[in-house]
């Protein structure tokens, strides 16, 4: 998107009030009302840094006090507040052939106190930091592409340590669980909602688990999602045929170059091929083993494991696999123009409840960019 975002921000913001309509009645008070509007509308502002005190300032207050019972203390319900953004998301964007994506994201932190921190390894830092880790799931579509839940993963030191639990408001009834079994619980939830999609997609940390592949197929929804060399497959040959080998023994002109979609320097090219495996199944699914290699340096090879429809092509199995990285587009949006990360809660309602709503500002920028767009690329252009 073109243009000063803060200018954007500035002359969008008043938008925000209808989105607001639609999950106000989950507060009780009007103060309450009214401070989720001004705290939605300090995420969008312009400002360098968007905390309690600066929303609070941006919003009029004397002081963070509002923000912080907001956050805090004040009782509503943030999964409901959820549910009413992933319905504005579906009446704006829902497309018959959109993708979820799975994918986590990290978020640096100081201390030992905020619900699930620890070190671990940090995708945002490419590296073991002191950090909490969100685990996300996003919607794709034609006219857009933005997140639609999400939860803090707690680690075992946590979850075995219930004192401490208590301390950071994560109740007795929460119990650990891997970032895949929240992946999993993730999509099952949009499946009951009946959000209209076709494929699911997600990065080796989710698509290496067999329990979870098999989960998707017994429910017979689509997937191309990425795994990790050392996986097996069924095959004609072998019960687990490694993946590595079944790729190895391609032949030169099975290999295809194709581009996966637009990153941020031109288009994502490499060489693709794929390989039936699974012989035994209905006739009207296949099953794939696909391959992304480098041009640059064809040792490189990362794996996929699809099942599809049986017509599914080549190139519509790469542009599932290549839709992974919208998610990670969600992230560098939501964190540098919505405040995703830009929070000072401890306590998991908390991290929740600011998640949330910095995922509404964030969905409501795709709406309104979704808008634009269908006036004309060049009324966008201009406007931004």
């Amino acid at each position: 998107m073109g243009g000063d975002i803060s200018e954007i921000d500035a002359r969008w913001s008043d938008g925000l009030a209808g989105l607001h309509e639609r999950f106000a009645h989950r507060f009780a008070r009007s103060e309450s009302r009214e401070s989720v509007l001004a705290y939605m509308k300090g995420l969008l502002s312009p400002l360098e840094r968007k905390n309690g005190w600066t929303v609070a300032e941006e919003a009029g207050h004397i002081g963070p006090d509002r923000i912080q019972r907001l956050l805090n203390r004040i009782d509503w319900d943030a999964d409901g507040v959820l549910d009413d953004v992933r319905e504005y998301v579906v009446e704006h964007l829902a497309d018959p052939g959109g993708v979820l994506i799975v994918d986590d994201t990290g978020f640096l932190k100081k201390g030992l106190r905020s619900a699930g921190v620890q070190r671990q390894y940090s995708g945002t830092a490419g590296r073991t930091e002191n950090c909490q880790v969100g685990v996300f799931l996003a919607y794709s579509g034609k006219r857009g592409r933005t997140l639609i839940d999400r939860s803090l993963y707690l680690p075992k030191s946590w979850t075995d340590d219930r004192v401490r639990c208590r301390d950071a408001g994560i109740g007795d009834d929460v119990e650990f669980a891997t970032k895949v079994q929240l992946a999993r619980q993730m999509v099952r939830r949009a499946i009951d909602d009946e959000i209209p999609f076709r494929w699911v997609t997600a990065d080796a940390g989710y698509g290496y688990s067999k329990g979870w592949r098999h989960e998707l197929e017994q429910a017979d929804v689509f997937h191309v999602v990425a795994t990790t060399r050392h996986d097996t497959v069924v095959t004609r040959r072998a019960l687990d045929h490694p993946l590595h080998d079944l790729m190895a023994d391609l032949p030169r002109q099975k290999w295809k170059r194709r581009s996966c979609g637009e990153g941020a320097h031109g288009p994502r090219i490499y060489d693709w091929a794929r390989v039936e495996v699974r012989p035994w199944h209905r006739p009207d699914r296949k099953h794939w083993v696909l391959g992304r290699r480098s041009i640059s340096d064809p040792t490189k090879v990362a794996y996929y494991i699809a099942y599809a429809p049986a017509e599914a092509t080549l190139n519509e199995l790469i542009a599932v696999a290549g839709a992974r990285w919208a998610i990670e587009e969600c992230f560098q949006t939501a964190k540098g123009q919505c405040g995703l990360d830009d929070y000072q809660v401890r306590r998991h309602p908390g991290w929740h409840r600011h998640i949330t709503l910095a995922m509404a500002v964030h969905a409501y920028l795709t709406v309104v960019r979704a808008q634009q767009l269908e006036k004309g690329p060049d009324l966008l252009e201009r406007q931004t």
